[in-house]
């Protein structure tokens, strides 16, 4: 079905080529899950299939790409669109029309197809998804994860005979993101779509992998069965890694598979203390922000409901929730920019006196109370250069007496120029950006939102060691995510909302692990025994001698 002959792609100024003497095939109907760390080309690699690399990307593109026969070379896109289906990182970035009923059906108005049929297989993408309660609904009102499954959505409904998937389940929560997994998987079983799918959250993705491509980052590609490229990548998920460090042959793909081998570790790790994952809070922690009744509504319908929340200083709190649950809505509230139709919301000034409301400050004083990075962190990115950005951040935050917006930068991400674009920076160094702008506001309180999307694992242990020294400096941070492993690893606290209530709080170990949708691959597996990640069972393994 696809078919990289001798494939070399290089782009004017690179230090080399992003692919080099690539030769693989992808049969009729294999899921393929392509992996490794931001920047080693995956995006390059999925571009190709359909034409976009290098027909729009630029660069040169050595060697033959075929797709179902056709040739990249000689087919741009548009004549690949009835072969190739392709979703982006970035739903919004895709959409085209107003609505999501009017979304699923634009690809096949496009392609021909007959009115009677679009009826119909928009019916069944909505029924395949969920989507069904939120046909008429327009598509900026929706939640992240409702636009990615749109998008999903209007791909699916053109059937193509290949799907390409760049990060698919990015900003799905765990459950919604299982429904289009299976979904896509449905796909490939009953009627042989072959699938790229390139994913960072790997533990969601790998048990269902047929094949697995790894590119290690030389510009080369290892191509074979997941469990034997697994042995050796420099990327893996936790059950691969809790699999690497007991010696377990075959890796299990599954925490299935894998609990049916933790016998004999469970056994070694006995009654072995594991070490705490992160430092306990200090117990006379500052409250540095208060809520009380907050609510929000959009057009009549509830977001938030009467939500009570204390934030202290050096906790960091993990806000999660399925998609909808009203997770960012109360971030936006709290921060003052967003809407509130009732409730109060206090934060302590860092020179003292009475607590203010970030919604009755202006924006300048506001961001040195609370500042907020959203979802899409561009959204705050306008202007032409990191430099100019870090010039009018510090501009802005004058007398706040933080450091400036560049000292913050190289302390979160050394090496990026003032020259740079900032839509030419990785995911990671643009949520580095904004956190730079943000912080040199010098915010006691610090909100994320989602921020480990479009993060490898590498990069989310530095979003850990930065979110650690925001606490040490004695900021509450709070992160809305749907990363349960992230939020294993990085979380004091644990807040989780489901329709505009907070429905449980408390310890971080304590919330997860009773819950069979949040808790990490290490706890499934390793249960009853109470370990959160792979680091703390190393660390028990270490000082009791190594063997399988």
């Amino acid at each position: 079905m696809i078919t990289f002959d001798q494939v070399t792609v290089e782009y004017d100024g690179a230090a080399g080529p992003v692919l080099r003497d690539v030769d693989l095939t992808v049969e009729e109907g294999e899921l393929c899950l392509v992996v490794g760390h931001t920047g080693v080309g995956k995006s390059t690699l999925l571009g190709a299939v359909n034409g976009l690399v290098p027909h729009f990307t630029g660069g040169t593109l050595y060697g033959r790409v075929l797709v179902d026969g056709r040739d990249t070379a000689s087919h741009p896109p548009r004549e690949l669109a009835d072969v190739v289906g392709v979703v982006g990182q970035d739903p919004l970035d895709g959409f085209v029309t107003d609505t999501v009923e009017e979304e699923l059906a634009y690809a096949m108005e496009q392609l021909a197809v007959a009115p009677a049929v679009m009826r119909k297989r928009v019916e069944e993408t909505l029924d395949l998804l969920g989507l069904a309660d939120l046909r008429h609904r327009a598509l900026h009102e929706l939640s992240g994860g409702q636009q990615q499954r749109v998008a999903i959505g209007s791909v699916l409904t053109a059937h193509p005979r290949v799907l390409v998937l760049d990060e698919p389940t990015s900003a799905l929560d765990p459950t919604a993101a299982e429904e289009v997994l299976a979904a896509v998987t449905r796909l490939v079983h009953d009627l042989g779509v072959t699938v790229l799918l390139a994913e960072h959250r790997l533990e969601r993705v790998v048990q269902y992998a047929d094949r697995v491509i790894h590119l290690p980052g030389d510009g080369l590609v290892v191509s074979g069965p997941p469990a034997e490229v697994f042995r050796t990548s420099s990327v893996a998920p936790p059950v691969v890694e809790l699999g690497r460090v007991a010696g377990w042959t075959p890796l299990p793909l599954s925490v299935r598979d894998a609990r049916r081998a933790a016998g004999p570790l469970r056994t070694r790790l006995g009654r072995a203390v594991p070490p705490p994952v992160r430092p306990a809070p200090a117990a006379d922690r500052p409250e540095l922000l208060t809520a009380r009744g907050v609510t929000v509504t959009y057009q009549g319908v509830p977001a938030v409901r009467e939500v009570a929340l204390v934030l202290h200083g050096g906790e960091v709190t993990a806000l999660m929730g399925r998609n909808g649950s009203g997770k960012s809505s109360l971030l936006w509230a709290l921060q003052g920019s967003g809407p509130r139709q009732a409730g109060s919301v206090a934060v302590a000034p860092a020179s003292g006196g009475k607590p203010r409301d970030p919604r009755k400050l202006s924006a300048a004083e506001a961001r040195q109370l609370v500042g907020l990075v959203p979802q899409t962190p561009t959204d705050l990115l306008y202007l032409e250069s990191v430099g100019q950005e870090l010039g009018q951040a510090d501009a802005e935050s004058a007398g706040s007496g933080g450091p400036s917006a560049r000292a913050l930068l190289d302390r979160l991400a050394p090496g990026i120029a003032d020259a740079t674009h900032p839509r030419d920076l990785s995911e990671g160094q643009k949520l580095a950006l904004v956190l730079a702008i943000q912080l040199s506001a010098a915010p006691r309180v610090l909100l994320l939102d989602e921020p480990t999307r479009g993060l490898d694992y590498r990069a989310k242990s530095g979003l850990i060691r930065i979110v650690d020294g925001l606490a040490a400096e004695g900021r509450a941070v709070v992160i809305s995510t749907h990363d349960v492993e992230f939020v294993a690893r990085a979380a004091d606290r644990v807040v989780v909302m489901a329709e505009g209530d907070v429905v449980a709080d408390g310890p971080t170990a304590e919330v997860i692990v009773a819950s069979p949708v949040f808790a990490p691959q290490a706890a499934k597996i390793l249960a009853p025994l109470p370990y959160l990640s792979v680091g703390q069972v190393t660390a028990v393994l270490g000082g009791h001698g190594s063997g399988s």
